[in-house]
């Protein structure tokens, strides 16, 4: 990527005369790109500098695939089983669905539970009672 360092009083100073543009990679060459990294001896800046790129681009890259955003192509990937991503989804723990909590409403010194499916009617009549007796 730097063609030419130049090491001055100022200070060091990188001359770069590579690619200058914004490169457009496709999906595909993405993932063959990943696919290097995972081969066996090859390290991720390795492969970065082999493609003219920053290791942290290609680094982006990889946490994708791992995230399961980008596919990495068969061909490129012969081990697919010990190199393929999977996105790891953590669930919620759910509640018993026979008994939801019920709801509580503290009004000053009162504290009012209606358990779930009460009457609405009853519960205003409740609350206007303990508004009341404020």
């Amino acid at each position: 990527m730097a063609d030419t360092i130049c090491d001055t009083r100022l200070g060091r100073v990188e001359i770069r005369t590579g690619v200058g543009r914004r490169r457009r990679w496709t999906a595909a060459e993405k993932g063959r790109i990943v696919a290097e990294t995972l081969a066996a001896g090859f390290s991720v800046a390795e492969v970065a500098r082999r493609h003219d790129m920053s290791s942290q681009h290609l680094f982006h890259w990889v946490r994708a695939a791992r995230e399961g955003r980008l596919p990495l192509p068969a061909e490129a990937c012969p081990d697919r089983e010990t190199s393929m991503f999977v996105p790891l989804v953590a669930a919620a723990p759910q509640r018993a669905a026979s008994s939801p909590p019920p709801i509580e409403i503290a009004i000053r010194d009162f504290v009012v539970r209606a358990a779930p499916g009460i009457d609405l009617r009853l519960l205003v009549d409740v609350l206007r009672a303990a508004r009341a007796a404020l």
